[in-house]
């Protein structure tokens, strides 16, 4: 059942890739376009995504020039137990808190902290394409980041070995006024996968420390202020052993000229990208969701 789910996955990220290559926004002749006056110049398509931060994924936005950003990320314990931890609010959380910053254009640089294996990171955003009507059809980013893991030494033999890595291509495209759509494939490393002793005394590692892996969502805007949005997580690598589960997300967002609120439930706990699509166990077969809420904040200077 599981294997059916992941190919149906596979096919669909792989469909809406092929939507968005083979169309456009506007289907202006472009004999008629040839015609218009040649000062009027061909602006990108705007506000794909409200935020550059959405459910447990980044999205193809980069700020403008000059837009500092502040993202704080929370994750309860699984629903599953019910009323005994009231559906997880109790339950160990997880939090992670950014700051970022455009310091030129389409480039987003900036750093967080995460509670879950006291994790630091770094990383960037930058804009490759913009859809632009008549011109691209799609809009292109680029994310990439660099993880330290900052539990104490007895979890690692070197130094080195704290340190993962996530680079992600994502590919998104405003449908309509109201409708978007975003893929985007993704290869984590980590430089230290936790090993066991077969019975021939060789050292084995549990897991790869490669993880190829692609996400899908969707977001659908109720009025200019709020939206809908739908998310699928679905690994590709497979693992000796601990494969990880995929993660299915829904929720509603809320917009304001400088705010962003994000409320949904998922699978995913780590926040961090790479710790999500390699380490996670929860099952959404089984109930085991997770309440979150992503906040976001700028400021342009």
């Amino acid at each position: 059942m599981k294997n059916k789910i992941k190919n149906i996955s596979v096919y669909l990220s792989c469909l809406i890739l092929l939507v968005f290559i083979s169309t456009r926004l506007n289907a202006q002749d472009p004999a008629e376009l040839s015609t218009e006056s040649t000062e009027t110049k061909i602006k990108p398509v705007k506000n794909t995504f409200e935020s550059a931060v959405l459910l447990d994924n980044q999205t193809v936005i980069v700020p403008i020039k000059g837009t500092f950003e502040m993202d704080i990320q929370h994750r309860f314990g699984t629903i599953n137990n019910g009323a005994k931890d009231l559906f997880g609010l109790f339950a160990p959380s997880n939090i992670r808190i950014a700051l970022s910053y455009v310091p030129i254009k389409n480039l987003l640089v900036g750093a967080g902290i995460t509670k879950d294996r006291m994790q630091t990171d770094i990383h960037l955003k930058y804009a490759l394409i913009k859809q632009t009507p008549t011109k691209f059809p799609v809009s292109i980013s680029y994310f990439g980041n660099m993880v330290i893991d900052g539990r104490d030494g007895s979890y690692f033999r070197y130094n080195v070995h704290r340190f993962s890595y996530f680079n992600q291509l994502i590919i998104a495209r405003k449908i309509t006024e109201k409708l978007s759509i975003q893929v985007a494939p993704s290869l984590s490393w980590f430089n230290n996968i936790e090993g066991y002793v077969n019975s021939n005394g060789d050292i084995k590692n549990k897991m790869k420390n490669e993880h190829i892996a692609i996400s899908t969502m969707i977001r659908y805007k109720l009025s200019e202020s709020t939206a809908l949005n739908f998310g699928y997580d679905q690994a590709l690598t497979a693992h000796p052993t601990n494969n990880p589960h995929p993660n299915l997300c829904f929720g509603f967002e809320k917009t304001t000229s400088a705010h962003n609120f994000q409320i949904f439930a998922g699978n995913y706990y780590g926040i961090v990208p790479q710790s999500n699509n390699l380490f996670n166990q929860n099952d959404y077969m089984k109930s085991q969701y997770v309440l979150g809420f992503n906040i976001s904040r700028l400021w342009n200077y």
